[in-house]
């Protein structure tokens, strides 16, 4: 059985139990990794190391901490721990994005994005990360990223002048420029932010609309409590990335990396390898696709 049927079957599951039986059993869940499997910041370290993450790597994570099960250790354990696998030399970089649904509905709602308070929406570890010292983040309304580490300072310069979220003058571009690495902590492969990038990248290449046709007026606050606005193209509510064949063609490669430590599954790929991988696909009609119209 694949990880996308398992999720898929987990997913079905879990709609048709009634709430309080969810509940009983994510406690009896828990409560098993606890004892049975449970594992220390150090694990996660070794584990780290096991995967391939090196001192000195440039590396964007997303996770979900509630799928650190059998975690004996906090927020701030798992995030030193990062640190200190990648190290003084090394970067470390999580997206910080301010909404959940689709850009469109977010803009429409007429937010102002403050680089020093706009809450992040991707995940408990992402909001923690943003506020621990050291910690830098890019200005941009949509998709910024807060990032620590030896590059911090340049990876985050220039995303305020982007016209778009996810491509030149953005933390994402440098991943690839800087041959940066991916980990994916608890979460599927979807919540690569970076497949974003390939596709503005691919939007020439593509009959499929990649951003809405018009611009949206999006305001945003800097370090100095400026308020400013920039005019964004944001991506089309109707794109949809094929991820089934992008998994695929990077475990035939061998590009795909996956370790298990307590209850936690732990994914790591080169974004470069991601890249490559994406844009042989779009070739052949299989990265990008439309979601229909309901």
């Amino acid at each position: 059985m694949t990880a996308a049927l398992r999720d898929r079957l987990r997913a079905a599951a879990s709609a048709a139990l009634p709430p309080e039986i969810k509940r009983r059993l994510k406690r009896l869940v828990r409560d098993y990794h606890r004892v049975f499997r449970a594992f220390t910041p150090a694990d996660l370290k070794s584990a780290l190391l096991e995967l391939g993450v090196v001192p000195g790597d440039v590396l964007m994570v997303h996770s979900a901490f509630d799928r650190f099960l059998g975690y004996q250790g906090g927020l701030v354990d798992a995030i030193r721990t990062l640190q200190e696998v990648v190290g003084e030399r090394g970067t470390l970089m999580m997206p910080t994005i301010p909404f959940q649904g689709t850009a469109v509905e977010y803009a429409l709602g007429d937010p102002v994005f403050d680089v020093q308070r706009t809450v992040s929406r991707m995940g408990l570890l992402t909001e923690v990360f943003r506020r621990s010292p050291g910690v830098v983040r890019s200005i941009h309304p949509t998709h910024s990223v807060a990032v620590w580490g030896n590059r911090a300072d340049e990876i985050i310069a220039g995303h305020e002048q982007a016209d778009t979220p996810c491509g030149r003058f953005t933390p994402y571009e440098k991943l690839l420029e800087h041959d940066g690495k991916i980990l994916l902590a608890g979460v599927p492969a979807n919540t690569m932010t970076f497949c974003y990038f390939v596709a503005e990248e691919l939007e020439p290449r593509v009959a499929i609309p990649v951003f809405t046709r018009e611009t949206y007026p999006m305001r945003w606050r800097d370090g100095d409590g400026t308020v400013r606005v920039s005019n964004l193209r944001l991506f089309s509510v109707r794109l949809d990335h094929d991820l089934g064949p992008l998994v695929g063609e990077l475990k035939r490669h061998r590009q795909w990396r996956e370790r298990r430590v307590g209850g936690l599954r732990l994914m790591l790929l080169r974004a470069r390898d991601v890249y490559d991988a994406a844009v042989a696909l779009a070739d052949r009609g299989m990265f990008l696709r439309e979601r229909p119209v309901r």
